[in-house]
C-alpha cells in the first residue's frame, strides 16, 4: 500500500497567517526575490500554474477567480504493469540464444549496424509499460464573484512552498492559500476574507478515470476506483472544515454558505507497492483515512507551521546573492519576457530565483515515501502525457537529481535510491534472460512496475549501461556525506552485483584486444558500434567506483582482484580525434557539422570526473562542444551549463543559462523540451551550484567558473565531496572571504583565488589554524564540527 507522504513527529509553534483573516495575525509578506508571482490567473496548465507538492502528493494551481481549479497528482497513480495485458517487464517473450553474441560478430565484422538493425534482432514493441496518470481535478465555484476582479494577484512563495491568490470583490479582500504539507502527508487549502461571512462555494472533484465512486458525507468527498487497465485501487479523500457559516454535502460535492473561512484537506494513495513481481500492497482507505483525520484534527494553524518548518529546514540552508534586484511591479512571466542575458539587477534577479526554482522543485517532488521525480516531477494533468511521465535513464533522471547534493538537499536522494533498490529483484531477470549474466540490469526507459528490459523505439530502446550510472548517484552520496554505513548496507551490494554483469558482458574488441562494451550505443545518435566513449567511461566508472568501495569497506578480495585486472585491460573511451575532439565512438566517426543535442560523450567531464581541467581531454571536450554548438533541447542546454563550468568558462556556462532561460523556459519557470521536461531545471541549478563550487579532484575549488556578469556576491550553504560545508563571498569577480564547515575530521584541501595569492585561515574560535600550502593548494587539517575562515593574507 501507498499512501501520500511520510508523517514526521514535529513539534512547533502555531503560525501566523493571512493579514487581517478573523482569528488569524498578519502573514509576513513573502520575500520578493523568491518569490514568482503573475497578475492574472493561469490559462494553460502546462505553462502558467503553479506547482506545490510533498514528493508523493503534487497539485497545479489556477488561481481562476469564480472557479478555481487545482489539478492533482499522486505519484504511484500508473497504468500499465501487473494486471495490464500481456505485461513482460520488457523481456524477451521467446528465448533468443546468440541474439547478442551474433550482433556483436556482426560489429566485429563490419564496425557499424544501423539502430534500426539492431533493434529488430533485439527489441520487442512494447506492452503494458503504461504510464503516468492525472489523478483529477478539485473545482471551487465560487457564486457572484467576478471574473476579473480588481487588485488579483497570484503567486508562489519559494521560501514558504506555499500559493496564494488575492482579489477585491465585493468590498473584501480575499486570500487564497495552499501548500502540500510532508509532515502530514496532505495537500491544504483556506479560503478567507478580511470581512466576515465573505466565504461561500462548492468544492467538487472531477476526473478521467472511468468507474469512479465520488461520493460526499460529513463535509468530505471521498473519491474511489480502479484502474481500468491493470485494477489499481486509487482514493482520495477531501475533508472541508468551516469557520463559521454552514455546510452541506449533495451528491459528490461540498457547499460552505457565509463563512468567515473555510479549509479543506486531500489526501490520497493506491495500492502500489515497490514489490517485484506483483507491485500491489494494501488497500489504500485506511492510511488515506487515518492521514486526513489526523491533519483535520491539528487544525490548520498547525499544519501551516508544522509546513513551515519542514520546508525551510531544507530550503533555507542555501542562499544565493549575485547583485540581484526583483522589480517590485513586474510579474514574474514579464521578468521573464525582458530578460536580456544577464546584463541588469533583474536579468540576476531571474537568474538567482531559477537557481531557488529548482531547489524548490526537487524539495516539492522528491521526499522520502514515494518514487523519485519522474520527467514531470510529481505534476501531470494527462492520462497520457509526453514520455509516459516515465523515468529515462539515458540521462533524465539521472539530471534530476544532480543538484541534490551540491546544493545540500541529500535526502530528496532517498526515493532515488529506494527506487535503484527496488530495480534489482527484476533487473536480475532481465540480466538472465536477455544478457545470460549475473547481476542486474536495466534498459532505456523503466516505469514503477520493474520494467528493465527492452521495446523497440530504435534509437532509444539499448542503453544497458543505465544501472551503472544510476549506481554514481549512491556512490555520490557517500562521498559528499561520508556515510560508511549506506555504502556497506545500500551502495555497495548494488555496485557489487552492476559490477558482476558487466564482468560478465565486456567482450575483447579484435581491433586492439581491450575491453569493450558491445553492442554499444551512444544514445539516440548513430550507429551501432563496439566501445562508444559513453559506454566506456560509465562502465569503467561503476567498476572503480565498485573497487574502491570494497577497498574502503575492506571486503571481497577476490573480486577486487578481478575488478583492478579488468580496470587494467579496459578501453577508458577517452580517444582525441583528428580535429582536436573527443571521439564520441572508438573510430573517428564524429562530423563536426553535427550540432546533435546530446553530448553523451563528454560524460567523463559531467557528470564524471574522468577528465580534469588542464588535460588534453579537457581541451578535446571544449572542441567537442564549440562543434555541437549551444543549442539544443531545454536539458542539453541545463548539460552544457554544467561542462562549460567544469572547463572553468563562466562566461559560456553563463550564455548557457541565458540560452536556456530565454528559449528553452516557460512562463511558469518550468523547464521545456519542448514540452514540460524538469530535468532542464534541475540541470541548470545545477550548474549554476558548479559554478561556485566544485570538488570532484580531491579539492574544494572557489568559484571556479564566475562569469564575468556576477562580479560582486555571495552564497551559502553549498556543499562538497568529503562532508564539507562552503560558503564565499566575492567582490571584483574574487573571493574576499569562505568558510568551510567540516563534517568530518580530515584534511581539506582548498584551490582557488582566495589561497593562490596566499591566505589566512582560521578555526571557529578565530585560532589561526596552521597548514601546508603548495601549488596553489592549502591543505587543512579539520576537525568535524568546527568552521574555518579562509581571507587573504
Amino acid at each position: 500500500m501507498t499512501v501520500a507522504g511520510v508523517p514526521l513527529a514535529r513539534t512547533v509553534a502555531a503560525s501566523e497567517r493571512g493579514a487581517g483573516v478573523p482569528g488569524g495575525a498578519p502573514l509576513a509578506e513573502p520575500t520578493p526575490e523568491l518569490t514568482l508571482w503573475y497578475a492574472q490567473p493561469a490559462g494553460a496548465w502546462e505553462s502558467e500554474t503553479l506547482p506545490i507538492g510533498n514528493g508523493a502528493l503534487g497539485a497545479a494551481v489556477y488561481g481562476t477567480v469564480a472557479t478555481e481549479r487545482l489539478q492533482f497528482n499522486e505519484k504511484t497513480l500508473w497504468t500499465g504493469g501487473p494486471g495490464s495485458p500481456g505485461y513482460d517487464f520488457g523481456n524477451w517473450r521467446e528465448p533468443r540464444p546468440g541474439a547478442i553474441d551474433a550482433v556483436r560478430a556482426a560489429l566485429d565484422a563490419d564496425g557499424r549496424a544501423t539502430p534500426e538493425e539492431v533493434a529488430a534482432q533485439l527489441g520487442q514493441p512494447k506492452t503494458g509499460f503504461g504510464a503516468y496518470q492525472t489523478f483529477g481535478e478539485l473545482t471551487l465555484d465560487f457564486p457572484e464573484t467576478p471574473e476579473n476582479p480588481d487588485g488579483y494577484r497570484r503567486e508562489l512563495s519559494l521560501a514558504e512552498a506555499v500559493s496564494r491568490v488575492t482579489y477585491q470583490a465585493g468590498g473584501a479582500t480575499h486570500l487564497r492559500e495552499y501548500f502540500a504539507s510532508h509532515p502530514a502527508g496532505v495537500i491544504v487549502g483556506r479560503i478567507s476574507a478580511d470581512h466576515g461571512e465573505r466565504v461561500s462555494f462548492t468544492l467538487d472533484y472531477t476526473g478521467p478515470h472511468g468507474g469512479t465512486d465520488v461520493s460526499a458525507a460529513d463535509g468530505r468527498i471521498t473519491v474511489r476506483g480502479a484502474l481500468a487497465d491493470n485494477g489499481l485501487v486509487f482514493e482520495a479523500q477531501i475533508q472541508v472544515l468551516t469557520e463559521g457559516g454552514s455546510r452541506s454535502e449533495s451528491g459528490g460535492s461540498v457547499t460552505v454558505s457565509g463563512a468567515d473561512a473555510a479549509w479543506f484537506v486531500l489526501g490520497a494513495g493506491t495500492d502500489y507497492a515497490d514489490t517485484y513481481p506483483d507491485y500491489r500492497g494494501e488497500d489504500p482507505h485506511d492510511a488515506v483515512t487515518s492521514a486526513v483525520d489526523a491533519a483535520a484534527a491539528q487544525g490548520f494553524d498547525a499544519l501551516l507551521a508544522a509546513h513551515l518548518a519542514d520546508h525551510q529546514a531544507l530550503f533555507d540552508r542555501v542562499r544565493l546573492d549575485i547583485g540581484q534586484q526583483m522589480p517590485a511591479d513586474q510579474p514574474t512571466d514579464a521578468l521573464l519576457a525582458a530578460y536580456g542575458g544577464g546584463g541588469s539587477p533583474a536579468d540576476r534577479a531571474l537568474e538567482a530565483l531559477f537557481f531557488a526554482y529548482g531547489r524548490y522543485l526537487l524539495i516539492a517532488s522528491s521526499r522520502p515515501g514515494s518514487l523519485p521525480a519522474n520527467l514531470q516531477g510529481v505534476w501531470n494533468e494527462s492520462t497520457a502525457p509526453p514520455w509516459s511521465a516515465d523515468y529515462h535513464v539515458n540521462i533524465n533522471l539521472q539530471m534530476n537529481y544532480w543538484p541534490a547534493h551540491i546544493t545540500n538537499l541529500a535526502e530528496t536522494t532517498e526515493p532515488l535510491h529506494a527506487f535503484i533498490d527496488a530495480l534489482r529483484a527484476p533487473g536480475r531477470e532481465s540480466a538472465a534472460q536477455i544478457f545470460a549474466s549475473r547481476g542486474w540490469v536495466v534498459g532505456n526507459e523503466i516505469n514503477p512496475y520493474g520494467f528493465t528490459g527492452l521495446h523497440d523505439w530504435a534509437t532509444s530502446f539499448w542503453f544497458p549501461e543505465a544501472g551503472a550510472w544510476l549506481t554514481r548517484h549512491l556512490w555520490d552520496h557517500y562521498r559528499f556525506t561520508q556515510d560508511t554505513v549506506f555504502l556497506a548496507d545500500t551502495a555497495y551490494p548494488m555496485l557489487r552485483e552492476i559490477a558482476e554483469f558487466w564482468l560478465d558482458n565486456l567482450h575483447t574488441d579484435p581491433r586492439d584486444g581491450l575491453l569493450v562494451v558491445s553492442p554499444s550505443y551512444s544514445p539516440e545518435h548513430g550507429d551501432f558500434t563496439a566501445g562508444a566513449a559513453m559506454s566506456q567511461q560509465i562502465v569503467r566508472e561503476a567498476l572503480t567506483h565498485t573497487l574502491t568501495a570494497a577497498e574502503t569497506l575492506g571486503v571481497d578480495p577476490e573480486l577486487r582482484d578481478q575488478l583492478a585486472a579488468t580496470l587494467e585491460q579496459l578501453d577508458p573511451g577517452l580517444r582525441i580525434g583528428s580535429w582536436g575532439q573527443l571521439q564520441e565512438w572508438k573510430e573517428d566517426l564524429d562530423d563536426p557539422a553535427n550540432d546533435h543535442r546530446h553530448v553523451s560523450h563528454l560524460y567523463a567531464l559531467h557528470p564524471g570526473n574522468q577528465i580534469a581541467p588542464g588535460t588534453p581531454e579537457a581541451a578535446a571536450a571544449e572542441v567537442s562542444l564549440n562543434a555541437r554548438g549551444d543549442g539544443g533541447t531545454g536539458w542539453s542546454k541545463a548539460w552544457k551549463i554544467n561542462f562549460w563550468a567544469r572547463l572553468r568558462d563562466g562566461d559560456h556556462a553563463h550564455v548557457m543559462l541565458a540560452q536556456q532561460l530565454r528559449e528553452s523556459t516557460l512562463p511558469n519557470l518550468w523547464d521545456t523540451h519542448p514540452p514540460f521536461q524538469i530535468d532542464g531545471n534541475f540541470g541548470a541549478t545545477s550548474g549554476i551550484a558548479e559554478m561556485l563550487v566544485q570538488s570532484h579532484h580531491g579539492e574544494v575549488e572557489l568559484l571556479p567558473a564566475l562569469p564575468g556578469g556576477w562580479p560582486d556576491g555571495s552564497v551559502t550553504g553549498l556543499r562538497a565531496v568529503g562532508d564539507v560545508t562552503v560558503d564565499i563571498e566575492w567582490a571584483d569577480g574574487r573571493p574576499v572571504q569562505a568558510v568551510l564547515t567540516a563534517g568530518h575530521e580530515g584534511t581539506i584541501r582548498v584551490r582557488g583565488g582566495l589561497v593562490a595569492a596566499g591566505c589566512r585561515v582560521t578555526d571557529t574560535d578565530g585560532t589561526p589554524t596552521i597548514l601546508n600550502a603548495t601549488d596553489g593548494v592549502v591543505e587543512i587539517p579539520a576537525v568535524a564540527g568546527r568552521s574555518y575562515t579562509i581571507t587573504p593574507r
